[in-house]
């Protein structure tokens, strides 16, 4: 199962581009998003 999909979006991600957002931003030290998380957050709920 390479694809993510949610009944909330009308559209699908794969996990691979999940991944690379997420590297692209950790690295970067991105700013918190549209629902306020930051990338420390994010972190946390890996765990």
């Amino acid at each position: 199962m390479d694809q993510l999909k949610s009944s909330d979006k009308p559209f699908e991600i794969s996990k691979w581009e999940v991944q690379e957002a997420y590297e692209k931003v950790k690295a970067n030290k991105g700013a918190p998003g549209v629902n306020g998380r930051s990338i420390e957050d994010f972190d946390l709920m890996l765990r």
